[in-house]
């Protein structure tokens, strides 16, 4: 069943229920009963538990309509098409090691060039190809396809004229933004794991694949420098958090999607561009992509937290304080579409 259709069904149950309070009014009269049906209709389209104070509320978390809404956001071909060109990313960027270790060269800055890091790995272990292909798709990549989706969770709803079916549903709008957020934060996760999976994949196929060599200058077994692979895949993801909260917070600004990924994007860039201010640098550690990068502490042996931990506590405040005025705007704006 598709969001809208899920909409109306709840949409249908509420006005049942509203006629069922219609038709006890009955007891008084029939004029009253009419009236008294009309009333409940009416407060079913602004909230359906308003209508029945005496109904029983389901739990906040209702994982139907979190199933629904990943449902309908993983399916979209926009969203398709945003993890397609997350996953050919490390493909080129293995491609293009190939190639140039086939010619005699060494890629990465070890070979006198410029590249990502842990670009001048990959050629001895092509797990590193997942630490590169991330260290690629963080700055820009992972960042645009989440503000894309986030930017457009209640803009676009609001602009395809959705938005109000989903209100009349029994869901009410505090649960219903939690649960578009969740949507949001899930596909965070699922596209950096797009990434490292590819990356993976490709890593293997061109290039050996044996014994870590870590930052330290250690060597660890390739069975944990996987479990480090994952873990780091988590923690990137992770740092989107406070960034998904941003756009979330902006799509409840607008009725555009357009204009709301617009503006989650342009802020993106702005922020970035900010960062790299060295005359700003006291504002720097409070910008959100200022500790992305910390992950390649993880690859310390033994493992360097301070910048992750700093990282993560950062995205919750982000999270904290743009969910807050997402929560605020939404629950206090009225829905026209």
């Amino acid at each position: 069943m598709s969001q809208a259709e899920a909409a109306r069904a709840g949409s249908g149950g509420a006005a049942g229920s509203g006629g069922a309070a219609g038709s006890g009014g009955a007891a008084g009269s029939g004029g009253a009963a009419g009236s008294g049906g009309a009333a409940g209709s009416g407060g079913a389209a602004g909230s359906g538990a308003a209508a029945h104070p005496g109904r029983t509320r389901s739990p906040l978390w209702t994982f139907g309509i979190l199933r629904s809404e990943l449902t309908t956001t993983l399916r979209r071909w926009r969203t398709l098409a945003l993890l397609g060109v997350l996953a050919a990313v490390p493909v080129l960027i293995g491609i293009a090691v190939r190639i140039e270790t086939n010619q005699g060269s060494s890629p990465g800055p070890a070979g006198g060039g410029g590249g990502p890091a842990f670009l001048s790995q990959v050629t001895n272990n092509g797990l590193f190809l997942v630490f590169a292909a991330l260290a690629v798709t963080l700055p820009v990549f992972l960042p645009l396809a989440v503000g894309v989706v986030a930017g457009d969770s209640v803009a676009g709803e609001a602009n395809a004229g959705t938005l109000r079916y989903l209100l009349v549903a029994p869901a009410g709008r505090t649960r219903l933004l939690l649960t578009k957020y969740a949507s949001v934060l899930t596909f965070c996760l699922v596209a950096t794991l797009v990434v490292a999976a590819s990356a993976l994949a490709v890593g293997a196929l061109l290039f050996p694949v044996g014994e870590v060599t870590t930052i330290s200058g250690t060597r660890i077994g390739f069975g944990e420098g996987l479990l480090r692979a994952g873990l780091i895949a988590v923690v990137v993801a992770a740092s989107l958090i406070g960034f998904a909260a941003v756009g979330l917070f902006v799509s409840t600004l607008t009725s555009s999607g357009i204009a709301a990924m617009a503006a989650t994007v342009g802020l993106l860039i702005t922020v970035q561009i900010v960062d790299t201010i060295p005359q700003l640098s006291g504002i720097h550690p409070y910008l959100f992509p200022h500790y992305w990068m910390s992950y390649a502490d993880l690859l310390r042996d033994p493992v360097y937290g301070d910048d992750v931990v700093k990282n993560l506590g950062l995205q919750g405040l982000y999270a904290a304080v743009f969910g807050s005025a997402a929560w605020a705007r939404f629950t206090a704006k009225d829905i026209t579409a």
